[in-house]
């Protein structure tokens, strides 16, 4: 069974779910939600909402959260490669291929980070086409938008 706990944010209502040990959703909207999730702020919640929103202030830059996002090895080394972008900085699907030593997977990579299922925790919004342009985001490409802004307003670390 998860927890889940929602928290206003400048974004709009976000759900956080742990297993009890780790993070391992973010949600940004209540219809995705298991069955099995249970309403609760548990303290790892209270934790990682207020780390969120700090971060949406500009006033943190990175997460300290145990993550136990459930995916492929594939993904795994993907959602890794991703936690090791830089704050206020961007890279492309190639570049993250290349990073894992897999410079043709730039196609998979980008499903990888599709399927990401703690955004904003695990960076996949710092992640833009070949070309410098934005590219799709879960949580919609204002969301994408907004946290790249925050980024660059506040700089980096």
């Amino acid at each position: 069974m998860k927890n889940v706990y929602f928290y206003q944010t400048e974004i709009g209502k976000i759900g956080i779910a742990e297993n009890g040990i780790a993070i391992t959703n973010l949600y940004f909207n209540e219809k995705t939600l298991p069955s099995d999730a249970e309403v609760v702020e548990t303290d790892l919640l209270k934790e990682a909402g207020q780390q969120l929103l700090d971060y949406l202030s500009g006033k943190r830059k990175e997460f300290e959260l145990p993550l136990s996002p459930v995916g492929t090895d594939f993904q795994q080394t993907v959602w890794k490669a991703l936690q090791e972008i830089p704050y206020g900085e961007t890279r492309s699907y190639g570049e993250i291929a290349k990073s894992i030593n897999q410079p043709k997977a730039a196609r998979a990579v980008g499903m990888a980070n599709n399927k990401n299922p703690i955004l904003i925790f695990i960076p996949c919004h710092r992640v833009i086409g070949a070309n410098g342009s934005l590219v799709g985001y879960a949580g919609g490409m204002e969301v994408k938008k907004y946290l790249l802004a925050v980024e660059k307003t506040n700089g980096k670390c």
